[in-house]
């Protein structure tokens, strides 16, 4: 295949050796080109704007504009645009943010090599990849029960260690309104105690440290 019909790849991740491995493994495949690397998501919109790639590969977590987010601002300016979300992250509301911003296939770095030309020839033609193992949690988590905005901020906050006097100076709430959102929040994540919802939490994806 020709350089010009190539698939006109964009690549967003905040390492750069990861970028530069990937870039130049993809090079090696005929039918594949590397137009831009991007550090972060402001410059991945930035950068997409420019080339309009064929298809995107975003990494999630990054900063100044994490992954997802990019992915959205991406999608509603380029409706058509095609992005891989390819992460280390596999918990299920990684998975289902990157998704729910349009992304149309989702990869973990770990995935073999073929697994990712065959993604990226099948988003570029149009179709969906999501590696299965993705798949079977996606499908937990649209099966479970959803936290409300203010139970995430409630389960942060209990990530971050903090007591239901605290969370609820916080949170402007009163303690026992944080006690009724904790509660909430066990039984959701089918958890007995904080500990063990803090556990899940970090494991899903949830909610992060620091």
């Amino acid at each position: 295949m020709s350089s010009a019909s190539a698939i006109r790849i964009l690549i967003v991740d905040d390492h750069p050796p990861v970028r530069e491995g990937l870039s130049a493994l993809l090079e090696r495949e005929a039918d594949m080109t590397i137009i831009a690397q991007a550090g972060d998501g402001q410059e991945a919109i930035a950068l997409f704007r420019q080339h309009q790639p064929d298809v995107t590969l975003m990494d999630l977590r990054m900063p100044r504009m994490e992954g997802a987010d990019a992915v959205a601002a991406i999608r509603a300016e380029f409706p058509e645009a095609r992005i891989i979300v390819l992460t280390t992250y596999d918990g299920d509301e990684d998975i289902y943010r990157g998704l729910r911003a349009g992304a149309r296939g989702y990869l973990l770095k770990d995935a073999p090599c073929q697994e990712l030309f065959d993604a990226i020839r099948a988003v570029h033609s149009g179709q969906k990849h999501i590696a299965s193992t993705v798949a079977v949690k996606l499908t937990e988590r649209i099966g479970g029960l959803e936290l409300t905005e203010r139970e995430l901020e409630v389960l942060q906050h209990l990530v971050a260690g903090k007591s239901s006097q605290e969370i609820a100076t916080a949170l402007a709430i009163t303690s026992g309104t944080v006690k009724f959102h904790i509660n909430n929040i066990l039984v959701k994540l089918g958890v007995s105690d904080r500990t063990q919802a803090v556990v899940v939490a970090l494991k899903r994806g949830l909610a992060r440290l620091g």
